[in-house]
């Protein structure tokens, strides 16, 4: 299937880059590009991409408040992948709990930026177990102390599928996960798919940054 994506940026020479570097893979296909997040955000709701490239700072309505709308304020199932010049800077964790699926620093190349794509399209996290082990500092700096697990939430996930979600919170594929549990790797992906159902989250993401700010997983107390 094509993979079609909508790019966000205040700078036209960004956008068509971009672009050209998209379009180049067959299985990519640029529907349209925006100037801002109000356009990012109409556009959105008129063609309802697979794959939001979206930039944090823009005028006006930035990547951050245009991803939040697309994510929470409409029915689309669109994932978004923020653009960043500084590497984990602190827009891109207001990004990720906005609802972003994951971040690219924008001197990335072609490829990665294809790949990346692909990533968030198919719902797995742009997260490594290094820039994971970084999200879970600071998630608890930012909010002062590690919260109390949200536990009207949590209690709908049986005991596994909660040892499954801090295993994808801490930056674990399912292979990975599957060799901890000792389960096949298709029990992982059942028990991943009920917990983004049971906590209506977007993806991978979404599930890990629910995991750091419930206190699921909590600096000092993880296997990271």
């Amino acid at each position: 299937m094509t993979i079609r994506v909508l790019i966000a940026d205040d700078q036209a020479m960004i956008r068509e880059a971009f672009s050209v570097l998209l379009g180049a893979h067959p299985d990519i296909e640029v529907v349209a590009t925006a100037r801002d997040g109000l356009e990012a955000v109409a556009e959105a709701e008129e063609l309802r991409p697979d794959v939001i490239v979206m930039d944090i700072r823009m005028p006006g309505l930035n990547g951050i408040e245009a991803t939040r709308r697309i994510t929470r304020e409409t029915d689309l199932a669109t994932r978004i992948l923020v653009l960043t010049t500084f590497d984990l800077d602190e827009y891109v964790y207001e990004a990720l709990r906005a609802g972003a699926s994951g971040f690219l620093l924008k001197d990335a190349s072609g490829v990665q930026l294809a790949d990346a794509v692909r990533v968030v399209a198919a719902g797995d996290a742009l997260l490594s177990p290094g820039l994971t082990r970084r999200l879970v500092t600071e998630f608890s700096r930012l909010s002062g102390s590690a919260k109390p697990p949200a536990q009207v939430r949590i209690d709908v996930l049986t005991n596994r599928e909660s040892e499954v979600l801090a295993l994808v919170a801490q930056g674990l594929s399912n292979v990975e996960i599957a060799a901890e549990l000792v389960v096949a790797e298709q029990t992982v992906k059942t028990h991943v798919g009920n917990i983004l159902h049971k906590l209506q989250l977007r993806d991978r993401t979404q599930a890990a940054v629910f995991a750091f700010e419930t206190g699921l997983v909590v600096p000092g107390h993880t296997n990271l």
